[in-house]
C-alpha cells in the first residue's frame, strides 16, 4: 500500500497524466449537430451534439454512442463520467465504440453510452456549476429524447470515478458502477491539493472513501493499476465495500491502461444493466 506522502506525490503527478491531461487537437468523433427540437432516435452510432445544461451554466458535449449493427431503440444507457482535463469525447479517443462493438458481438446484451463535459470531480464546489445536478435532472431528458432509456449504470474514469461513485450514491437503484483508476484522496491535505473543493466540509461530503455505507458492492466493479498513484486509495474502497469485481493489475494512470481494460469493464456493465429474460 501506498504512504501517504507517496499517495499525495503520485496524486500530484496524476494531474499530468493519462485522462488528467488536458485535451489538444481538434476534437475526435464527428461534429457536433444542432440540438433537436423534438424527439429524434439515434441513426448512427456515434453522435454528439451541443446540448444547454443549466444546471452546469454552459453548453456541454452529449456523446452517444451504441453497438453498431444493433437499432439503438429502447437501448439501456450507461453514463460515462471522464478525468480531469478531459471530455466527453474523449471516450472517443479511448476507442470506446469499437470496444462497445466488439462486446456486444461476444454476447454482452446490448447497451448504449452517454458520456457529456464534466469539471471539478462531477460535484458541486460552491458555484453555479453542478454536475451532478445536470447528471440527474437533465441527461435523463436528453436520452429519453433519442428513444433509450434513463441512465441505469455508470462507469467512470480517474476524475470520473470519483464522479461515479458520487452519482451512485445518490442513485441506489443503478443496476451497476464501474470505476477505472478512481481518483480519491485518503485526507483533506490529499485532496486540498487538487486546488478544487471549497473547504474541508465540502470534500468531505463528497469524498466516496468518506461514505461507504452508501455505495451498493454487490453492484460496484472496481479497476486500477498495480503502479496507479490512486492504488492505496483504491484499495481501502474496495476493503470497506467489497465490490462484486475489484481487479488490481499491472498498469499506470494513463490512457493504455485504460483502453486494457475497457472489455472487462463494458462486460461488467452490460451483463448487469439488461434486465434478465
Amino acid at each position: 500500500m501506498l504512504s501517504r506522502r507517496g499517495l499525495l506525490t503520485g496524486s500530484a503527478l496524476a494531474l499530468l497524466a493519462g485522462c488528467s491531461s488536458a485535451p489538444s487537437g481538434p476534437p475526435p468523433g464527428p461534429s457536433a449537430v444542432p440540438v433537436p427540437s423534438g424527439p429524434a432516435p439515434l441513426r448512427e452510432p456515434v453522435t454528439v451534439q451541443r446540448m444547454p445544461s443549466a444546471a452546469r451554466g454552459t453548453d456541454v458535449d452529449l456523446v452517444l454512442i451504441s453497438p453498431e449493427g444493433i437499432p439503438p431503440s429502447g437501448l439501456p444507457v450507461c453514463l460515462a463520467l471522464h478525468g480531469r482535463g478531459a471530455r466527453a469525447r474523449t471516450f472517443l479517443e479511448l476507442g470506446v465504440p469499437a470496444a462497445l462493438t466488439a462486446a456486444v458481438r461476444a454476447g454482452v446484451p446490448p447497451f448504449a453510452i452517454a458520456a457529456v463535459d464534466g469539471d471539478h470531480y462531477w460535484v458541486a464546489v460552491g458555484d453555479e456549476d453542478d454536475p451532478q445536478k445536470m447528471l440527474t435532472d437533465e441527461v435523463p431528458a436528453w436520452v429519453q429524447q433519442r428513444d433509450l432509456q434513463p441512465p441505469s449504470a455508470v462507469l467512470g474514469i480517474s476524475m470520473g470515478g470519483f464522479g461515479a461513485l458520487r452519482y451512485a450514491r445518490a442513485h441506489p437503484d443503478l443496476k451497476a458502477t464501474a470505476v477505472a483508476s478512481a481518483a480519491l484522496f485518503v485526507s483533506w491535505p490529499d485532496a486540498r491539493a487538487r486546488k478544487v473543493f471549497a473547504d474541508e466540509a465540502n470534500w468531505r461530503a463528497e469524498e466516496p472513501l468518506l461514505h461507504p455505507a452508501e455505495l451498493r458492492g454487490a453492484d460496484l466493479g472496481v479497476w486500477c493499476g498495480e503502479s496507479d498513484p490512486f492504488e492505496g486509495a483504491d484499495r481501502k474502497l474496495v476493503n470497506a465495500v467489497s465490490p462484486a469485481v475489484a481487479r488490481f493489475s499491472p498498469g499506470k494512470h494513463e490512457d493504455a491502461y485504460w483502453r486494457g481494460v475497457l472489455p472487462d469493464v463494458l462486460d461488467f456493465v452490460g451483463r448487469r444493466i439488461t434486465p434478465a429474460g
